[in-house]
């Protein structure tokens, strides 16, 4: 059985270090790892519009942000297809087929749909499109027979739906589509990042995220203002890293290098941690190291991203021609799904 990838951004706005150590550094390794026949990243606009339907200017404009973000870290047009959701017309045809599937009420559970909704503060006023995209994106996963899905640790609810889709079908049409499976990064801090203010996720619609793109000074500025330990008031005062924005983002970012070329006073995160603990450290220090850190990272993405912007017209030429492909693997499983429901007419 050939392997398979897909995963995807909604273009919201530019992605930042929470997408970056949460997904987009996995897709980059499993990318180049020589292990999958097909990798697929999708541009997940139509979804975007679930909850920004009267703002679509937002969506369109951020088509090209993601674009060029995917090509900064790393992603390659040569070994992964990308391509924008709604230009798929089979996705929606497979969504409309899946619905039949699912209850309102098994929807309603979905913890990931529920904390959204709250979130967004929909209340009464749900979109259906949005109350819908687990939905949506289980068309999107088993359109091109994708058996890995790496994602976030807010994604795992999605994935179990799209397997209940995906048994649902298969029993009642016979043997069709293909189960996914989540990949989640490997390091517990990378799994859900925080803000730079505190709070639990890095959200664009918050406002406390460090963007991919931001340039070294706006970085710093970040860094330097970020919640840690309200408690460690005095250099002197034991601090807590459990919670604590400042080591969380160093766990998921800073290496044994890093402590060798910036903080040669310790040896290892560990050390650095037993000392704010005890007391002794300032934040003030720590934070100029996970500057360092978050510098020396980001640096060459920004840089490439830089590159990329100086060649809009090829990135409208790889969008094009990846979703061209997109398009094809997804008909492809739809003329199966037609077939298996017995719809196909005509053929």
């Amino acid at each position: 059985m050939s392997k398979s990838i897909l995963t995807g951004d909604r273009p919201t706005g530019r992605l930042h270090v929470g997408h970056y150590v949460g997904s987009l550094k996995e897709r980059v390794r499993l990318q180049n790892s020589g292990l999958y026949d097909e990798v697929y990243i999708m541009i997940a606009d139509a979804q975007a519009l679930t909850d920004n339907a009267e703002h679509p200017e937002k969506v369109r404009q951020n088509i090209i942000q993601v674009a060029l973000d995917y090509l900064a870290c790393g992603i390659d047009p040569e070994k992964a297809t990308i391509f924008i959701q709604s230009m798929i017309p089979e996705l929606t045809e497979l969504t409309f087929y899946y619905m039949n599937l699912v209850t309102v009420s098994r929807v309603q559970r979905n913890p990931t749909v529920k904390a959204e909704i709250q979130q967004k503060k929909f209340e009464s006023s749900i979109p259906v499109g949005f109350f819908c995209y687990p939905i949506s994106q289980a068309a999107d996963i088993t359109a091109f027979r994708a058996t890995t899905v790496p994602a976030g640790e807010d994604q795992m609810p999605m994935i179990e739906q799209c397997k209940e889709i995906v048994h649902k079908f298969n029993s009642v049409y016979g043997e069709t589509l293909t189960e996914p499976e989540i990949v989640l990064p490997t390091n517990q801090a990378c799994l859900r990042l925080p803000g730079i203010d505190g709070k639990a996720k890095m959200s664009k619609s918050l406002g406390n995220c460090i963007y991919l793109s931001d340039e070294s000074d706006e970085i710093k500025k970040k860094v330097m203002s970020m919640f840690t330990d309200p408690n460690h008031l005095r250099v002197e005062d034991p601090g807590k890293v459990e919670g604590n924005p400042v080591f969380i983002y160093l766990d998921a970012f800073s290496k044994p290098e890093h402590f060798a070329e910036y903080l040669p006073d310790y040896q290892n995160l560990d050390e650095l941690k037993a000392h704010y603990t005890r007391g002794g450290l300032g934040d003030v220090k720590v934070k100029k190291f996970l500057n360092n850190v978050l510098q020396e990272e980001l640096a060459p993405i920004r840089e490439r991203r830089k590159m990329w912007e100086q060649r809009i017209p090829d990135v409208y030429d790889i969008l094009k021609a990846g979703t061209e492909v997109a398009e094809k693997k997804a008909a492809e499983t739809l003329h199966d799904v037609r077939a298996a429901m017995q719809i196909n007419y005509f053929d």
